[in-house]
């Protein structure tokens, strides 16, 4: 009940509220007989409060006795009643407003979120690393495996488009050189060879860093003086190699070399091109074994 509103149920010591308002008359009055007794200044002559009291007690008594009276404190009980439930409610859902409020401050500020997605994120990374340096091995795998078998496919695709086996290899020579120092065209190959005697045919094959090529002479005794003589240019020096190691005796007594076209390079090649020619033999020689 609020300050300053007198409960004159609460007085005469009976229950208010919905049970109050169903007392009857007769429970009213013998509630008031009851506690008139009890508090009638002739008992409390020392309570210097015993007249207030009991003046009180009669004054709640006559409002409840009186029906019209009665029923209009009945109606301010229950509306104050209303009005309390109301508030009360009101206040349990701000209380749990600012509850929810609170958890969700608390969980978007949570250090735990953050770092669960950062710890995320870093996992993404290291396994996009991975991928890439999977393909990227990969591909440097399958550039090699193409080089050497494009080595291989230059020497068949020429035999092939050109008869096959009715090409003599002793006549054809593989012709290779790095492109840092310039570049040989068909044309400039066949006047080099020519040198040497009549050449039949020239296949230019090469890449943004190797020049190949296959130059097929007329003779093998032809091929066996190029590849003991032809060097190239000195700036941009040829590795030049049989197809098919020839039957021709090639000692030094047998062959009188020919004078290349411009600077000779000697052993120019060395070590440089040791490997690369090593290389081109294997594969040469595979290519041979095919043909048979």
């Amino acid at each position: 009940m609020e300050q300053g509103v007198i409960d004159h149920y609460r007085v005469l010591g009976l229950p208010s509220g919905d049970e109050g308002a169903k007392l009857t008359a007769k429970e009213i009055s013998k509630a008031y007989k009851v506690k008139a007794l009890e508090l009638h200044p002739d008992k409390r002559r020392d309570d210097p409060n015993a007249h207030a009291s009991f003046q009180k007690l009669k004054s709640s008594y006559e409002i409840l006795k009186d029906e019209k009276a009665r029923k209009l404190f009945d109606d301010l009980l229950r509306i104050k009643r209303e009005k309390e439930l109301r508030q009360t409610q009101s206040d349990t859902k701000r209380q749990k407003l600012v509850s929810d409020l609170e958890k969700r401050e608390k969980a978007a500020f949570t250090p735990g979120q953050d770092a669960k997605a950062q710890e995320e994120e870093e996992r993404i990374k290291k396994k996009l690393q991975e991928e890439i340096a999977r393909i990227r091995a990969m591909h440097n795998s399958n550039r090699g495996a193409f080089a050497k078998e494009e080595t291989m496919m230059e020497e068949s695709e020429y035999m092939d488009g050109n008869g096959g086996g009715g090409l003599d290899n002793e006549k054809v020579l593989k012709v290779s050189w790095d492109k840092v120092g310039g570049d040989y065209n068909a044309d400039r190959l066949r006047k080099l060879f020519q040198r040497f005697g009549e050449v039949e045919d020239v296949v230019i094959r090469s890449s943004k860093k190797k020049g190949s090529a296959l130059v097929v002479m007329a003779s093998k005794e032809a091929a066996v003086v190029a590849t003991g003589s032809m060097s190239g240019d000195l700036s941009n020096p040829l590795l030049v190699l049989s197809l098919k190691p020839s039957s021709i005796n090639t000692s030094p007594c047998a062959q009188k070399p020919v004078e290349p076209d411009g600077p000779t390079t000697g052993n120019l090649i060395g070590a440089r091109y040791q490997a690369f020619e090593n290389s081109v033999l294997e594969k040469l020689r595979k290519a041979a074994e095919k043909q048979k």
